[in-house]
């Protein structure tokens, strides 16, 4: 039974869409399979790992008939990878193997039963739907991504809070050592309601966003968020648990503050990380009117020293930080100019776009 024929990059592009969740070890080997379903000329293509689950569809299909499969995800990617790029393919399922072919190039694959594929049952209900600009939800999830936790114990680090606020939507991450805040406005008003996305889900949408105006649809429910957008389904478990308090997280009111240029001392910062060592990734900021010093040593008594002009009249501070967790938001920002406001040796920085109170990084010191 014929299922699909078509080019190879009609094909492909599905594929590269539903495979990226699809783990190579798993303990239920049938979740190393995408789950195809023909009906008519629609096709589907399904993958899950039970707590994330994406669909999409093409017009590709071969024949009026309704059949599915399952088949390996990466062996059927590298196949149509691996084929000339013009030429069509064809896909044909025969005696629970699926053959694919293209030219003189053939490949039988072994399949699993369609019934037997785990897939997550979708929520009838929701309690929020946002409707945003892909690239404006990419953009949020870009501003703060960088700083969840991997793996933590705190298990509800592990993702990335969403707030719906009036016409807010706030995103929110933290590691415990620093947070990033960034909002937009949507054209919706909603209740306030809180949700963490685990961290798998944020990385896999910001691989399939697009820096386009068309739309994203966001549902959210109890324990499930469902995305929809372009021809792509993303349904996702929350992450139970209860989020730091971002807003008591966030300084306010601090008196020493500074503008710099965001090149310059991201420059500064990648040349004195040089001279940190693996594990101890400390440098040692001095503050005082009009300078700003950053120094670095490690345990072979080497030394870096950068000295910056800032405009700057506030109280002398010495401060240390992690580099990495400099370079990670100066890296991810794409302003000219960055505010830094510090309350003493002790106290956690803010850094800031100036003029813009969309986007907040709170980054703690460290003893150096």
């Amino acid at each position: 039974m014929q299922l699909v024929k078509t080019t190879r990059d009609t094909l492909l592009r599905p594929l590269q869409i539903v495979s990226g969740i699809v783990e190579r070890r798993h303990t239920m080997p049938i979740l190393a399979n995408i789950l195809i379903r023909k009906d008519g000329e629609s096709v589907s293509f399904l993958s899950t790992d039970t707590e994330v689950q994406i669909t999409t569809h093409a017009n590709i299909g071969s024949g009026d008939d309704i059949t599915g499969t399952t088949v390996a995800a990466r062996k059927l990617l590298d196949i149509l990878r691996a084929l000339p790029e013009s030429g069509d393919v064809t896909m044909t399922l025969q005696n629970k193997r699926l053959a694919v072919q293209s030219g003189k190039s053939r490949f039988a694959l072994q399949t699993l039963a369609a019934e037997e594929f785990p897939t997550v049952s979708v929520a009838d209900t929701y309690n929020a739907t946002v409707t945003l600009p892909q690239k404006t939800l990419k953009h949020l999830f870009n501003m703060v991504h960088f700083a969840m936790a991997q793996q933590d114990i705190r298990y509800y680090l592990n993702g990335l809070l969403l707030v719906l606020d009036g016409n807010k939507v706030i995103a929110v991450a933290t590691d415990g050592h620093r947070l990033a805040f960034c909002q937009v406005e949507a054209e919706q008003e909603f209740a306030r309601q809180e949700v963490i996305i685990p961290r798998k889900t944020i990385i896999e949408l910001q691989r399939l966003l697009e820096e386009s105006d068309e739309t994203v649809q966001l549902d959210i429910a109890g324990s499930q968020v469902k995305l929809t957008f372009a021809d792509i389904e993303l349904v996702s478990k929350l992450v139970e648990g209860k989020f730091p308090d971002y807003t008591r997280v966030i300084p306010k009111g601090y008196k020493n503050d500074f503008t710099i240029s965001r090149d310059e001392l991201l420059r500064s910062l990648q040349r004195a990380a040089i001279m940190t060592s693996d594990k101890f990734k400390g440098v040692r900021c001095i503050i005082t009117p009009g300078s700003m010093k950053i120094s670095s040593t490690n345990a072979d008594q080497e030394e870096a020293v950068e000295e910056l002009e800032i405009d700057y009249g506030g109280d002398q501070i010495d401060i240390g930080f992690n580099v990495t967790y400099l370079l990670d938001v100066l890296n991810n920002l794409k302003c000219d100019q960055v505010n830094i406001a510090l309350g003493d040796s002790n106290s956690s920085a803010l850094i800031s776009i100036p003029d813009n109170g969309d986007f907040k990084y709170v980054v703690m010191p460290m003893r150096i």
